[in-house]
């Protein structure tokens, strides 16, 4: 006997963003406060239901919700994981299409924005839904994928130092490089140029200053560190 598509529950399509940084050589995890129920007041990612009319696919979607509720456009935004139960929704059977974004502390203070929390990504509270599991599967894909690709190269601002880009490197995925061999990689690979001109200058030597190349896209390493 067909179904009766007016006796059927609407489930509910969402994007949600982990949206990770750095700051002082942590990661953060960007949150907000639901207004709404379920979970009103509560900490959140920032996410919102696809826009069929606007939206030309998931990650369009993804992209219009972090820019619309945070004032972030993020240089790196990749799909996560799609989660789909009666149970992690009390409204009942909802679908969320995960995704994770990287940004630069400098860009997310360029927005202006007080409507958002950074937390510590492996300290979290209990979150809406099941916002922790989205969260450290994110964590687990990014430190993963550092070990073998020039993701972490999208948590810096626009010019860094090599040196800068190493300590990202060691503190995505927690564990020292050797200077020399990550230096090779580098070169290797070869996606970073120098800024003419550009040096940093302190109490150190003036370092040189590096950017990604411009069209660049994600560079993976033939061997992991």
């Amino acid at each position: 006997m067909p179904e009766n598509l007016s006796t059927t529950r609407q489930i509910v399509v969402t994007v949600d963003v982990v949206l990770l940084t750095l700051r002082d050589g942590r990661l953060q995890v960007l949150l907000m406060r639901r207004e709404n129920d379920p979970f009103a007041g509560q900490l959140a990612l920032p996410g919102g239901y696809i826009h069929p009319q606007q939206d030309d696919d998931a990650g369009a979607a993804a992209r219009r919700v972090l820019a619309d509720k945070t004032g972030v456009r993020a240089p790196y935004l990749e799909q996560l994981y799609t989660y789909a139960s009666g149970a992690r929704d009390p409204r009942g059977w909802s679908v969320s299409i995960a995704f994770y974004a990287l940004v630069s502390e400098q860009a997310l203070r360029r927005t202006g924005r007080e409507v958002f929390e950074l937390l510590d990504a492996d300290a979290l509270p209990r979150l809406s839904f099941d916002h922790n599991r989205i969260i450290e599967t994110a964590l687990d894909r990014l430190r993963n994928k550092s070990a073998y690709s020039s993701l972490p190269c999208y948590l810096l601002p626009d010019r860094f130092t090599l040196t800068e880009l190493q300590q990202t490197y060691e503190q995505v995925m927690g564990v020292p490089l050797e200077k020399s061999a990550f230096r090779r990689k580098l070169a290797d690979l070869d996606f970073v140029e120098p800024v003419p001109g550009a040096r940093q200058t302190g109490q150190h030597r003036p370092a040189q200053l590096y950017s990604l190349k411009a069209g660049a896209r994600l560079a993976v390493f033939e061997r992991p560190f």
